[in-house]
Order: C-alpha cells, then structure tokens, then sequence
C-alpha cells in the first residue's frame, strides 16, 4: 500500500527564498529521520511564504500507512515555524 498526504502550508516568518528553504530543510530532514517516510516539495518552489509538500510512506498494510503520515503531519503541526493549511490524501 502506497500512501501520499499532500499539504499546502504557511512560513510565514520566511522573507527570502534562501530563509524558506531553510526552515523546509530542517522540516523534511526531521520527517526523514524520525519516520520511514519521503517528503519533498512540490509546488510554490519560488514563493517565499508559500509552499506544498508531499509525504509518501509504503507498507504491506493501509493501517502502519496511515499512522505514519499521520505521525509525521502531527510533526508538521507542532512545528511553530510553519502552518499547514489544506491536506488532501491519496492512496494507491
């Protein structure tokens, strides 16, 4: 089973691409490291307070998919430097 959660999020502290970058790379590397998940950004890439990113976990069953993107959006939530704003999931 192949998991996506796929959010539209704020920085709003951000005033540069160079500052964004940098709050999406410490954001992504914690995901990565702390969960067997992929993350990378998708959209807005030249908006410097704007951003969407995709997590993508895989496992043989939905329910272990599902606990971790959920895991890892509840990380994003307690992250004070970034809000996430829409979530759409996808499953394949």
């Amino acid at each position: 089973m192949i998991g996506a959660a796929h959010c539209e999020c704020y920085i709003y502290q951000a005033q540069s691409l160079k500052e964004k970058r940098a709050v999406l790379k410490s954001i992504t590397a914690r995901l990565k490291q702390k969960l067997n998940v992929s993350v990378a950004e998708m959209d807005y890439q030249n908006l410097w307070q704007r951003t969407a990113i995709s997590i993508v976990a895989v496992n043989h069953e939905r329910t272990m998919v599902e606990k971790e993107l959920h895991t890892a959006l509840d990380m994003i939530d307690s992250m004070p430097e970034i809000e996430r704003t829409v979530t759409e999931f996808e499953w394949l």
